[in-house]
């Protein structure tokens, strides 16, 4: 079999061979590994490829891309050639609007659960309580229209492209910035990268977070006043009322929320994936990586709730109606007790499990789209 393959590749047609074959001087006289050698060496294929002179972070060349096809031949997958920081950060960007376009009801649900409860409610919007995730989006389609479910969805795909752009597609940038480009990074690092992603992210997408949730609080009834009546509006009276302060508000207790979501994920995704496969109670595919997600959405949502609640009740406050995000929690303690902190907790497993899901396939398969069409582009050039 091998020598069939051997024959077929003809031995240097293989990624590592091409980068060896740059990195040896003709001088030298070094011969390229070949396929034998390669996936015979280990059985993790990116090992075997690195030692034999193939560098995950370094640049893939056109003659290296022709390889791709070679390369499923003997089990390896393209996924194996990391895409470009630029792919991973548009392709993050797109998922994350998949992910919305799916779970927005679920996220609209929840800020309407977290902010029950509040102060400040008139006319129609008097009467209506709403109990669970799902009594929620029933009582909003009755009250207010199906539409109702994805106020502010156009703020959303707004911030997920300035949001999960940075968050994910540039946290294997700066894993590999943080580790010099050390292979097998430690829990540490991974959760210093996920620190320094979200607060990034949040610092660049507050001031769409902070619309998106006014409009997913703002009720469309009749005798009810609405507060914005299109995205652009919004952004303009934030501003010409509260100044750039109030487009960032909220922005503390959101990057405690996202170091807490990222850390979390990224360590409880990994340990229940890793029990899952040493137990062998599933092998590594969809449904491994679907219950994976779910579990680690419920362990993050447990643990970010609290500061969830006190981010989109700070950020929908009107001025003056509370001192700071901290003076919110202090309010919602005394006046409510400490389960206020976990209004929404239900439509917050749902969305996060979901969300994370939908958006870690589409990512896969985004990147995987981009690059073959980058490689049919070039091909053709």
């Amino acid at each position: 079999m091998w020598d069939v393959l051997d024959s077929v590749l003809e031995v240097d047609f293989v990624l590592a061979s091409n980068r060896s074959q740059r990195n040896t001087s003709p001088s030298g006289g070094g011969k390229s590994p070949s396929w034998r050698m390669i996936y015979k060496e280990g059985a993790n294929p990116s090992s075997s490829l690195h030692s034999a002179g193939f560098h995950p972070h370094s640049p893939v060349t056109p003659s290296d891309r022709k390889s791709l096809a070679a390369v499923s031949m003997v089990g390896l997958k393209p996924s194996d050639v990391p895409p470009p920081p630029a792919v991973k950060v548009l392709s993050a960007g797109m998922a994350g609007c998949i992910a919305d376009l799916v779970t927005f009801p679920l996220d609209t649900a929840k800020v309407r659960l977290q902010i029950q409860g509040e102060k400040g409610v008139t006319g129609a919007a008097e009467g209506i309580r709403y109990r669970g995730v799902f009594g929620t989006i029933s009582t909003m389609v009755r009250t207010e229209g199906p539409r109702s479910l994805y106020n502010g969805l156009v703020a959303g795909l707004q911030r997920q492209m300035a949001f999960a752009s940075i968050r994910i597609g540039l946290y294997d940038s700066v894993k590999n910035f943080y580790t010099r480009g050390k292979d097998n990074p430690n829990v540490g690092v991974r959760i210093l990268a996920g620190c320094t992603t979200g607060a990034m992210a949040v610092s660049v997408a507050q001031p769409t977070d902070v619309v998106k949730v006014r409009f997913q609080a703002q009720m469309n009834l009749q005798g009810v006043g609405r507060r914005y009546n299109g995205t652009m509006q919004a952004y303009k009276q934030i501003f010409q009322l509260e100044g750039l302060k109030g487009l960032w508000k909220g922005t503390l207790p959101n990057i405690t929320r996202n170091a807490l979501v990222n850390c979390t994920e990224l360590v409880s995704y990994d340990l229940i994936k890793e029990a899952i496969l040493r137990y062998k109670l599933l092998s590594d595919n969809l449904p491994c990586h679907f219950v994976s997600a779910f579990g680690a959405g419920f362990i993050t949502t447990v643990i970010a709730s609290p500061v969830d609640v006190v981010k989109t009740r700070y950020m929908n406050s009107p001025p003056g109606q509370y001192r700071s995000s901290i003076n919110c929690a202090w309010t919602m303690m005394t006046k409510e007790g400490p389960t206020a902190f976990y209004k929404g907790f239900v439509p917050s497993f749902l969305r996060l499990g979901s969300w994370n899901v939908v958006m870690f396939v589409s990512f896969e398969q985004l990147k995987r789209a981009l690059m073959m069409s980058r490689d049919r582009f070039e091909a053709t050039t």
